[in-house]
Formats: structure tokens, sequence, C-alpha cells
């Protein structure tokens, strides 16, 4: 694959995965290239044991002008789209396939439909103070299909999400702040920076514990309360015997910074 051919650009920075996205002289519009790209960066992030966290961001001033539909469009048969090849995962989640590791993701610029919906799919948001964001499928004559029908309502509270998911209409950082799209709201710039500070926050953390906890959130959120109480003692059980666990208890009584090393 050519220099030209990369709408996807990765970076390994210690525990982290930067995921870029690379198309900045159209506005990081997703084509099928983009998006296949996407998918094998997210299947890298979950097969490396090295890595812990991954970093979604975008070169350019934009974030994402949303689905390339030229492109895209022809691509699109009586069962919708395939856009995973082998070895990725799908980065919006929406085929039964999640990803086991936290995903902090920094937006800028124009943010529009499967820019949200990446949003919605990660766990923490950073956003430049200037972004403006639009879930503007309805006004294009389809749905959207990754994931926004779904977290969104769940995220921002039924009439929040209707709001902006029926009417196609822009709206700003503070908006989307109110909402809980976004967790931060940084001066223009500073997104990335944050976002990687957020990012190295957590990879310093224990791995598995991380990834339980993840986990055990997930399941209270997609099979309810009572299946995540479920797992609650036999995830802790499993901790407990980890190499992790006794790093972390022998850190908390020498008083000193604990090196994980995700067994």
């Amino acid at each position: 694959m050519t220099t030209e051919d990369l709408r996807v650009v990765t970076e390994r920075r210690g525990h982290l995965l930067l995921i870029g996205l690379n198309r900045p002289e159209k506005r990081n519009a997703a084509d099928f290239a983009m998006l296949q790209q996407l998918a094998l960066a997210y299947g890298e992030l979950e097969r490396d044991p090295e890595l812990r966290v991954g970093v979604v961001h975008a070169l350019g001033e934009h974030f994402t002008a949303g689905l390339d539909l030229a492109d895209v469009g022809p691509r699109l048969g009586p069962d919708g789209i395939d856009i995973v090849p082998e070895g990725g995962i799908n980065p919006w989640q929406v085929d039964g396939t999640a990803l086991t590791k936290p995903v902090v993701i920094a937006v800028q610029g124009t943010c529009l439909t499967l820019g949200i919906e990446l949003m919605l799919a990660s766990d923490i948001v950073v956003a430049a103070e200037s972004t403006r964001f639009g879930q503007i499928e309805v006004s294009r004559g389809i749905l959207p299909f990754g994931g926004a029908t779904i977290r969104f309502p769940r995220a921002a509270g039924w009439g929040n999400a209707m709001r902006w998911l029926l009417t196609g209409d822009m709206f700003d950082v503070r908006e989307a702040h109110r909402m809980g799209l976004v967790q931060e709201i940084v001066p223009n710039g500073r997104e990335l920076h944050r976002a990687i500070e957020l990012a190295e926050r957590i990879a310093a953390q224990a791995p598995l514990a991380v990834q339980a906890t993840l986990a055990s959130a997930r399941t209270a959120l997609r099979d309810g309360p009572a299946a995540a109480e479920a797992e609650l003692q036999p995830a802790l059980a499993r901790l407990a015997g980890s190499t992790d666990a006794r790093i972390g208890m022998e850190a908390f009584l020498s008083r000193q910074p604990a090196a994980f090393q995700g067994r």
C-alpha cells in the first residue's frame, strides 16, 4: 500500500495505538478504503497484548464530513455493506463483536454522522471548542447505521437524541457536552494532546482490571444490571489471582508506582 492509499495512519506510542483518519483534502469523508483500514486498525489494537488503549483522531481541520456516499453508495447491497476485512473489527461495533480495550477519541472542526457514531462507540471523547456536530442521515434519505439510533438515546435521553436525529440539524460542542456525548472541551488544537494524556492515564492502570471494568459496564448496558451483577464476583476472583493484583498490592504497601504487566 502506497502512502497515497493510506486513509488511516497508525502510530504506536508506548501502550497506546494512535489511529488517525487521513483524508484531510476531503474533510476526512469516509470512503470504502478508509472504513476497511479503520477496521484493521481496531483489529490490531484488539490483538496486540502490548496495546492497552486506542486514541482515535483525524488529520487536518475536520474530524469527518461523514460517509463518502459517491464511493460507498454503489457498494450497498440488499444486506447493507460489509466493511470489515479479515483481521479487522467493526469500529462502530454493531455486528456483535465488541472491542475489549478502551478508546479515547479527539474531535475537531466538523464531525458528522459516522463521526458521532464513532464517538458513541468509544469510551471518552475530547472535543475542540469550535467543533460542530450533525447526525444528518435523514437529510440524505438514509438512517444512521453505525449505532446512533441505539446509543444516542441511551447517552443523551430520548428527547435530546430525537431532537437531532430526526431533524438533521447541526449542534455545537456545548450542546454535545450537555447531552453527554463529549466529556471534555478543550481549546482548539489541544484535543489530541488531552486525549493522549487521558489514554496514558488509563494505560498506566492494570490492563486486565481496565478490561474487566469495561466489560462489566457494557454487560449492564446490553444485558441489564442482573447480568452484570452475576459476573461481578467471578470477575473479582479472576483478577485477584492475577500477577497485576499482586503488583498492585505491593505498590500500595510500598507506596511506589505500580508497573503492571497485563498478566
